[in-house]
Parts: C-alpha cells; sequence; structure tokens
C-alpha cells in the first residue's frame, strides 16, 4: 500500500504553536473507513518495513516504537509525505538500481571510459555483475581504452603464467622453503567457513598466486594477511564466469583456460593493491605501525571521550588495530560486505586502502563507543577481538562507509573524488 500524506500547515506563518501539532491529512487517495483522523490512526505501520519519503527524498522511519504513527512526523509544514510499504519500497530500489546500472554501462561503451565519472559512480556500490571490468579498471590492471584491452590482458596473463612456469618447473622441493612453508600453512586457513576456499583446486591457485607475488617483492616476501586479499579478486573475478554464488561453486567444473584467466587476474590486480600499501608488509611492518598510531590521533579528536576511556584502561590501538590494518577488516567481516567496502575504497583511488581505511576503521571503533565505555580492559580487547559483525547486512556495511566518508570530510582535510 502506498498512503500519500500532506501536512496541514499552521494558520499563522506556516509554523505551529506550542501547544498544537502538526497532524497529517490523508488525501482522497487513501481508502478510508472513517473520517480523517480515524484513518491517520490506520497509518501506524511496522517501523522495521517501512520507510517515509518528504518531498520526495526518502528516509526511515523514525522508530522510536514497534509502531509508528504518521501524525508524529515533524516536518516543515505543506511538506508531502509518502509512507512506503515493502513492496512499493523494492519497486523504487529496483528502479533506481536499473538506472544507476544504465549509467555504468553508458560509461562503460565510451570508447575510452572517463574515470572520473566511472570512480564517482562506483562509490555508491557496483552491479555485480559489472564488478570484475570495473574493478580492473579502477585498479590501472586494464587500460581505459577500449581498443587496447585485449591487448593488454592477453599480454598480462601470458605474462603469470610464465611466471608460474618459471618458479614451478623443478617442483616445489626447489622452492624458497621458508616462503613456501607459510605460504603451504596459510592457505587452508583462508576463509574457513567457505566452501570455495577449501576445496584443492582453489587452494593450489592461492599457493601459486602468493608465491610467484612473494619472489617478485624480496623487500617483503610473503607475510600472513596476504592471502585474504587476494580472495575477493579472486570471488569476484570468479563471477564473471559463473552464475551461482562464487561462495560455493566448485571450481574444478570451471575450464582449465578461464581458471588459468582467472588466477593470472587475481595476482596482477592484488599486485596493484599492495604496491599502495607495501610497507605494510616489509620488516617490522612500519606502514602499520603508522597507521595504528595515526588511529589513535584521529579517534582522540573524534571521539576524545572513548579515546581517553581506552587511555584510562591501558588498552593499547596495536593491540586490537593491527589486524584491522594487517587484513584490512577481512576478519571482522564477510566477504560479500568487503567486496562492496571495496568498491568504494577503489572509486577513491590508489591511496584508499591506506588512507581511507583509516577513517573507515576509525568509524569502525566509534560504532561500538557507547559499549566500550562501559567495560574494563579485558572486557575491551574481548569484544573486539570477536565483533558481532561477520552477519552484518548490507546496510549496515553502508552505514559505515558514510561515517567513513563524513568523518574523512570532517577531520582528512580534504573530500573524496577531488581528482
Amino acid at each position: 500500500m502506498l498512503s500519500r500524506l500532506s501536512i496541514r500547515p499552521n494558520a499563522i506563518n506556516g509554523s505551529r504553536s506550542s501547544s498544537q501539532k502538526r497532524v497529517p491529512k490523508i488525501a482522497s487517495d487513501v481508502p478510508s473507513n472513517g473520517s480523517a483522523e480515524s484513518s491517520n490512526t490506520q497509518t501506524a505501520l511496522d517501523a522495521a518495513n517501512a520507510v517515509v519519503a518528504v518531498d520526495g527524498i526518502v528516509t526511515n522511519l523514525p522508530a522510536s516504537s514497534d509502531k509508528f504513527d504518521a501524525r508524529s512526523l515533524d516536518v516543515p509544514a505543506g511538506s508531502e509525505v509518502v509512507v512506503l510499504s515493502d513492496a512499493n519500497l523494492e519497486r523504487r530500489q529496483s528502479i533506481r538500481s536499473e538506472r544507476r546500472k544504465a549509467g555504468f554501462i553508458k560509461c562503460l561503451n565510451e570508447d575510452v571510459v572517463r574515470m572520473d565519472e566511472l570512480r564517482t559512480l562506483a562509490w555508491a556500490g557496483v552491479p555485480d555483475d559489472l564488478r570484475p571490468i570495473i574493478w580492473m579498471l579502477l585498479l590501472g590492471y586494464l587500460p581505459p581504452n577500449k581498443a587496447m584491452r585485449k591487448q593488454a590482458l592477453a599480454r598480462k596473463r601470458a605474462e603469470y603464467v610464465s611466471g608460474v612456469r618459471n618458479a614451478f618447473q623443478r617442483g616445489t622441493e626447489e622452492l624458497d622453503q621458508a616462503i613456501w612453508h607459510q605460504i603451504h600453512i596459510d592457505v587452508p586457513r583462508t576463509n574457513p567457513g567457505i566452501r570455495l576456499w577449501q576445496r584443492e583446486v582453489t587452494q593450489r591457485a592461492l599457493e601459486r598466486i602468493l608465491y610467484v607475488w612473494a619472489i617478485r617483492h624480496p623487500a617483503s616476501g610473503y607475510v600472513q594477511g596476504i592471502n585474504d586479499l587476494a580472495t575477493p579478486f579472486f570471488e569476484v573475478f570468479l563471477g564473471a564466469y559463473i552464475s551461482t554464488d562464487p561462495e560455493e561453486y566448485d571450481i574444478a567444473l570451471l575450464p582449465p583456460a578461464a581458471l588459468e584467466a582467472l588466477e593470472a587476474d587475481t595476482f596482477w590486480c592484488l599486485s596493484k593493491l599492495l604496491d599502495g600499501i607495501q610497507d605494510n608488509y616489509i620488516f617490522a611492518q612500519p606502514g602499520i605501525q603508522r597507521q595504528v598510531r595515526r588511529m589513535g590521533e584521529l579517534v582522540s579528536r573524534i571521539n576524545p571521550a572513548l579515546h581517553g576511556h581506552l587511555e584510562d584502561q591501558n588498552v593499547e590501538y596495536m593491540q586490537f588495530a593491527f589486524r584491522w590494518m594487517n587484513c584490512l577488516l577481512m576478519r571482522e567481516m564477510s566477504v560479500r560486505n568487503i567486496v562492496r567496502m571495496w568498491d568504494s575504497y577503489l572509486a577513491e583511488g590508489p591511496d584508499a586502502f591506506s588512507e581511507f581505511h583509516l577513517f573507515v576503521c576509525a568509524a569502525f571503533l566509534d560504532r561500538w563507543s557507547d559499549e566500550l565505555r562501559q567495560m574494563d580492559f579485558q572486557g575491551i580487547i574481548m569484544f573486539l577481538q570477536s565483533l558481532p559483525t561477520q552477519n552484518w547486512s548490507a546496510k549496515e556495511t553502508e552505514l559505515l562507509l558514510a561515517d567513513a566518508f563524513v568523518k574523512k570530510s570532517l577531520f582528512g582535510g580534504t573530500a573524496h573524488l577531488t581528482n
């Protein structure tokens, strides 16, 4: 049901007196079994399942109780208020999604993609079926010029296959055993709850990706946590070949040529990401040390009360935020939500995995401020090491990104998409 309400203005200068409450008036297109006043009562809806649109702008119902009465709306006099049921909300969201997708397709169909436009579109999320090519473009793995993409892709895939052949041609006994041993331990531990990552074909592919990257980057080699960062790329690019849930797909069914291309694309895009945060993984991990220190400084400005409480309880940011920086929150959130977050990260530009992620982590900590300020040292550490975020909805992830963007705008000195 779509209920259309109009707000009756006060007779004097369109405002209400302190003793008068604005009462929504039910328009004639709303079914009514009685007076307007009784119809108002019928507009009480489940707050969790409805939204309102004020002058065409959709917003959540201010749910202070299980039911919400439209008469309690506090909006400017003369505003049009529309109460949307689930069905109408889903229809509007579907239309909006189709329009956004059309914008992406138009952008991608240009002979030379305008990257500033693509970044603007991608910040709010990327359609699943377009994500593989969009991520490749945003990372600089594919050139914006459409005519050059096929050749560039073939060259990079062939280069990776050659690198694997050279590394493994003498068997695993000839590999750098320190690197190979750690990779061999970490790969089976990667996303243990997801069937895709427990399959032998997937694990062998991940081993090759990590080993080739490590020997090409001797300053860091392989470091625990890099295995996690490969998984979003692998799952996103796998989606280009299948129509089922990538997390449940039996990758052994994929043709060898497709698996080879998937592995190569994952390797190169992981490399692009790590190029911007490589000092997170060199000796002593100075990049992470710097980011954790900056996070403490940022939280002290954003939420002095929380920062002070952590200090009072002798909680050091390194005790919980090291993992947030090392694994980019992948141990705290589902791969599906991480993929959505990376849409915005990639749209932010090449420094986002160090710069914007800092504000995401600050917003993430700030999200739990009320709870943390009631805890002692042990409670804080235990809570932050097992946050209830694995089952977060898409909406909660969107809110985290929005909060991080606001914090970056207020405390970072520059807004996103300035280039």
